[in-house]
């Protein structure tokens, strides 16, 4: 069987607020500033749901799971994934791999890289060595720099058989 490679690209943002818990790829991590957003604000799910759905030609996270719909609220964005997976199955894609950019100025991620990369695994069925993650700092510069926010950049490289 034939088969073809896909690219998807996903970008998240969500402000920073004091007093709600900070999580990425779904660890949460100790922190005064959490992210303020409908769902629990998960910046590195979101990007990976709209690099899945990218490269896998599915509508984008806002579409499928949209911030006016109140059975998101609050929601852990693992059952996001989850749901999203399950679609991703039905095109008959496979990750190869992903590649995660988190930005964010404090607090620094270093120590928990390791965890964030074995629980995107887990969340998407992969061993880990198919997760690369990195933390980068604003340098002070624009909204993350200033600890205004956090973002997230995602690739997710996918095959898929041949139509």
């Amino acid at each position: 069987m034939a088969t073809n490679i896909r690219i998807g690209l996903g970008y998240d943002l969500h402000r920073t607020e004091v007093g709600r818990p900070l999580v990425l790829a779904n660890i949460t991590i100790p922190h005064e500033r959490g992210l303020h957003g409908h769902s629990d604000a998960d910046v590195v799910l979101h990007a990976l749901i709209d690099a899945l759905t990218g490269a896998a030609g599915l509508p984008d996270v806002g579409e499928l799971f949209p911030n006016t719909d109140p059975r998101y609220k609050g929601i852990n964005s693992a059952e996001l994934i989850a749901a999203t997976m399950r679609q991703f199955a039905e095109t008959g894609g496979q990750i190869v791999n992903l590649d995660v950019v988190v930005i964010a100025e404090k607090p620094k991620l270093a120590p928990f890289k390791a965890a964030m990369r074995q629980r995107l695994a887990e969340l998407l069925g992969i061993t880990p060595d198919r997760v690369n993650l990195k933390a980068k700092t604003g340098e002070g510069v624009d909204a993350c720099g200033r600890q205004e926010a956090i973002a997230c950049h995602c690739v997710v490289l996918i095959e898929k058989p041949a139509a």
